[in-house]
């Protein structure tokens, strides 16, 4: 495996960068303001989207009973697919196009709230769905403008999805996963209630977990905004590459990660644990909704859309599959040791905010502080120990590859070029940490 020297700042280059950011509200008992925050949007009949596992908890009850006592006419959506597909997708959008519906509301992890934005959106803007997905897979055709008002309610301390204009679905026939971004998918409101955590089982914790700090330490890491060309006006994208905004959320996310996941997951007593963690998840959406995600990211779409075999810890009674904050973390120890000399000094402050000790390295030493800082956590929290253990081998690296490297949305965050034959080599490497 080579490595590559970091994109440079460019003299001529991208000089502005944007912070669109969701209206957050976050707190114990946020979603008893569910109904008076719908009202307040403008909702007058809305879709509530949610899962099978959801749908029976206090956490619905205590939203269906605050739009009701609100006035809102709400209609439930409770066929959600966990780790949705383009056939999911699609039968979100016709109840969504059938249902008159002036608002919109997701109560769930990151699959419920990506789901309720393309049905949103298709709403909206009647079209085929991959008519709005990331080339080279779909048309990547522009969303036209606003959707109608969103307001997430995470029930998950990970995907962030609350607070970002992006949409992850398995394309089945293709075997690989994809999505839609644009700045018209963020949610208005972002509303954040970490007692919806309390009931998690150890496994969703550990891998939504470990998606909140992959999350930020790829957008930490990622290209500086200001190695980009200088984009046309009203051109620059959704993910800008890191900078000074950020970064703030990112390093924090990190630092908060890396003192409260791996209580998190081992003691459910620890309410402060996850409601830290929960905290941690929407500072790391912010942060890499502005500036990107990249290989660990990359390489998770075709490591989840190829295996659907693997059953995970907290994900029983699910069909076999293998979550996302899983498909994202079990790449990143190996994809940190590529990215790190590129820039060394932000892999260090990364190491040094995930808890390694960093008291006699030197920034040539960042990436593999990380990695090794990384790994140490998965295996106290009782993660696979690398793809090998979740059905994967040698043969399979092709495969892989190909996948991931028709994600160029996220590959094109990187902080230094990466090849085919670079992300063969991570792969390897990922096969096994301990």
């Amino acid at each position: 495996m080579t490595t590559q020297a970091a994109y440079p700042t460019l003299p001529d280059g991208e000089k502005v960068f944007t912070v669109p950011a969701s209206t957050i509200k976050f707190g114990p008992d946020a979603l008893k303001e569910l109904g008076d925050d719908a009202r307040r949007v403008g909702m007058t009949r809305a879709a509530l989207f949610t899962d099978e596992h959801v749908v029976e908890t206090e956490p619905m009850k205590t939203a269906l009973d605050a739009l009701v006592a609100a006035g809102v006419d709400v209609v439930v959506f409770d066929a959600v697919k966990v780790e949705p597909t383009d056939a999911s997708f699609r039968e979100a959008a016709a109840f969504a196009s059938e249902g008159n519906f002036d608002g919109y509301i997701s109560l769930g992890g990151g699959s419920v709230i990506d789901t309720c934005k393309i049905a949103n959106l298709l709403a909206t803007y009647p079209d085929d769905l991959l008519a709005y997905v990331n080339a080279p897979i779909g048309k990547a055709r522009p969303v036209p403008g606003p959707i109608k008002p969103h307001i997430s309610c995470p029930t998950t301390c990970g995907t962030g999805s609350e607070t970002t204009g992006v949409a992850v679905f398995d394309l089945v026939e293709q075997q690989v996963k994809t999505g839609i971004s644009s700045v018209h998918l963020r949610p208005g409101l972002a509303l954040v209630d970490p007692v919806t955590t309390h009931s998690l089982p150890a496994g969703v914790i550990a891998a939504t977990g470990f998606d909140v700090l992959t999350h930020a330490i790829e957008s930490f890491t990622a290209r500086a905004y200001t190695t980009r060309p200088k984009p046309a006006l009203g051109a620059r994208p959704p993910y800008q590459g890191n900078n000074p905004f950020s970064d703030i959320g990112s390093e924090a996310a990190i630092r908060i990660g890396g003192t409260y996941l791996v209580d998190a997951v081992n003691d459910p007593d620890n309410i402060e644990a996850r409601h830290q963690l929960m905290f941690a998840a929407t500072l790391a959406g912010q942060a890499f909704g502005n500036a990107g995600v990249h290989i660990p990211h990359a390489m998770s779409y075709s490591v989840a859309g190829l295996n659907h075999e693997f059953v995970a810890r907290g994900y029983e009674s699910d069909n076999p599959m293998v979550p996302h904050g899983l498909s994202v973390v079990i790449n990143a120890p190996a994809a940190f040791r590529f990215t790190g000399p590129a820039n060394p000094e932000r892999h260090l402050r990364a190491a040094d905010a995930l808890g390694a000790d960093i008291s006699n390295a030197s920034p040539a030493d960042g990436g593999e502080l990380l990695a090794a800082r990384l790994a140490d956590m998965m295996r106290a929290t009782g993660l696979p120990s690398g793809l090998a253990e979740i059905g994967y081998g040698e043969d399979d690296i092709p495969a892989l590859v190909k996948g991931c490297y028709a994600q160029q949305r996220l590959l094109a965050q990187t902080p230094c070029p990466v090849s085919e034959k670079d992300l063969a080599g991570i792969y390897r490497n990922a096969m096994k940490y301990w």
